[in-house]
C-alpha cells in the first residue's frame, strides 16, 4: 500500500494528542474515525476540534465551507474494533502504558483490514514490543506527533525490528501529505531522536535543582533574557511534570539509572502538582502563564552546558545507527522544538572541543556517566 491509497484514518484516543492528530488528518483531506473509552471523552475531543477549526476560520486559514466538510468527514466511536473496521491506517494515541498499548494493538490487529498499517504515537516506548501483540509486525510503525499536533511540524517515523520498508515509506509519505516534517528513525531505541537528545538536559536540570545549585526561576529568567520564548522549567510545567516523571522512569529502567527521577520531582507528583494542567507545578499557573522575574537571572549560567549534553547524546544516536545523519537529527530537533536550530548546527559555532570539555566537567561534577563525552564528540568530525 502507498500513501495515496490511504483514504480513511482511525485515531484511538481523543485526548490532547488524539484529537490533535484527528484534526491534522481532517485538514489533510482524510476521512477520520476517532475513538475513546467513554462518550464524554469522545465529545470533549470533538468539541476541541470544532473550536480549533473555528479559530482557523477566524484567521482565514480555512473557509467556513471547508470546516463543515471536515466535520462531515469525522465519525466517533467508543469501541476500538468498530472504529478501525474500515480504516487504511490506525494511529494509537492512548496513555504511555505498555500493557494498554498492547491490548489496543491486539484489538486493532483483529479488527482492521488486512492491508491496514497500525501506527503508535508513543513518545518513548518500543515499537518492536508493541508489534508483538499483532500478527502483522511488518505493518506496525511508530508515527510520533508532537503537541500541539496541529502546529508542531515534526513527525518521527520509527522502524521496529520487523517493520517493512514499504510501511516506513508509506508512513513517511503520509506525514508529508499532512504538511509535516518527517524524520526516519532507523532503529527502535528508547526516546527515538527528539526525546532521546533532550533527555540528558532533563537530568542536568533536575540535578541542579536537587543539589541547590540554582532555582528554576534563575535559569528560566536567564534563558528568557537570551531570547528563548520559554525557559526549560516552565516548559516542563507546560508539558506536564507527570510526563517528565514517567518518561524519566522509563529511561531509567530501559537505558540508564542516571535518568532516575529526582526526589523533588517525585514530591511534586505525589502532591498532585503536575504543572499547567493542575494550576501548579514548578510554578504557579492558577492565574495563567507564570510571571518570570527576569531580574533573578543567573547571569553566570552558560547555556552551552545544555547544548553540550544534547550534542553528546545526539552523537550516540549516530554511533548506534538510530538516525542516519547529523542533518536528520538537526531537522528533528529544529522541527520538534521552538529554536529552529539543531544541536549540530549550534555545535559548529561553539566548537566540539569546548563541548567535549564541558561534558567531561559535568560528568566529574555530578558523577553521571550519561554526561561522559563520546568518542565521536571528542574527535569532532561529524
Amino acid at each position: 500500500m502507498k500513501a495515496e491509497d490511504i483514504k480513511k484514518i482511525a485515531v484511538i484516543g481523543a485526548g490532547d494528542m488524539g484529537h490533535g492528530i484527528a484534526e491534522v488528518a481532517l485538514l489533510a483531506g482524510y476521512k477520520v474515525a476517532m475513538q475513546d473509552i467513554e462518550q464524554k471523552f469522545v465529545d470533549r475531543g470533538l468539541t476541541r476540534i470544532k473550536e480549533s477549526l473555528d479559530k482557523l476560520v477566524e484567521k482565514q486559514k480555512v473557509t467556513a465551507e471547508n470546516r463543515e466538510a471536515m466535520l462531515g468527514n469525522i465519525e466517533t466511536f467508543t469501541d476500538v474494533a468498530e472504529c478501525a473496521s474500515d480504516a487504511d491506517l490506525a494511529i494509537e494515541a492512548v496513555p504511555e502504558i505498555m500493557d494498554l498499548k498492547k491490548k489496543v494493538f491486539q484489538t486493532l490487529d483483529g479488527a482492521a483490514p488486512g492491508h491496514a498499517i497500525l501506527a503508535s504515537n508513543t513518545s518513548n516506548m518500543s515499537i518492536t514490543d508493541i508489534a508483538l501483540a499483532t500478527r502483522r509486525p511488518e505493518q506496525v510503525v511508530g508515527m510520533h506527533f508532537f503537541n500541539p499536533a496541529v502546529l508542531m511540524k515534526l513527525v518521527e517515523v520509527i522502524k521496529g525490528d520487523k517493520t517493512g520498508e514499504a510501511t516506513m515509506q508509506t508512513t513517511y509519505d503520509l506525514a508529508l501529505k499532512m504538511n509535516k516534517v518527517p524524520v526516519r528513525i532507523e532503529k527502535d531505541s528508547i526516546g527515538f531522536a527528539y526525546n532521546r537528545v533532550n533527555a540528558p538536559t532533563q537530568v542536568l536540570l533536575s540535578l541542579m535543582v536537587e543539589r541547590g545549585h540554582v532555582t528554576p526561576e534563575q535559569i528560566d529568567a536567564r534563558m528568557r533574557k537570551i531570547g528563548m520564548p520559554m525557559g526549560p522549567y516552565e516548559l516542563m510545567d507546560y508539558v506536564g511534570l507527570d510526563v517528565a516523571y514517567h518518561g524519566a522512569r522509563y529511561f531509567s529502567e530501559r537505558l540508564s539509572r542516571d535518568y532516575e527521577p529526582p526526589g523533588w520531582l517525585k514530591a511534586k507528583i505525589d502532591a498532585g502538582e503536575l504543572g499547567k494542567k493542575t494550576g501548579r507545578g514548578i510554578f504557579d499557573w492558577s492565574k495563567g502563564r507564570p510571571e518570570i522575574d527576569l531580574s533573578k537571572a543567573k547571569e553566570d549560567f552558560d547555556p552551552a552546558v545544555l547544548i553540550a549534553v544534547q550534542v553528546n547524546e545526539a552523537t550516540k544516536l549516530l554511533e548506534e545507527g538510530v538516525v542516519n545523519s547529523a542533518d536528520e537529527i538537526d531537522k528533528a530537533m529544529a522541527s520538534g522544538g521552538g529554536s529552529g536550530v539543531g544541536p549540530f548546527q549550534m555545535a559548529r559555532g561553539i566548537g566540539y572541543d569546548k563541548l567535549a570539555a564541558i561534558c567531561e566537567n559535568l560528568a566529574h561534577e555530578f558523577g553521571v556517566k550519561v554526561f561522559e563525552p563520546t568518542a565521536t564528540l571528542k574527535k569532532g568530525k561529524i
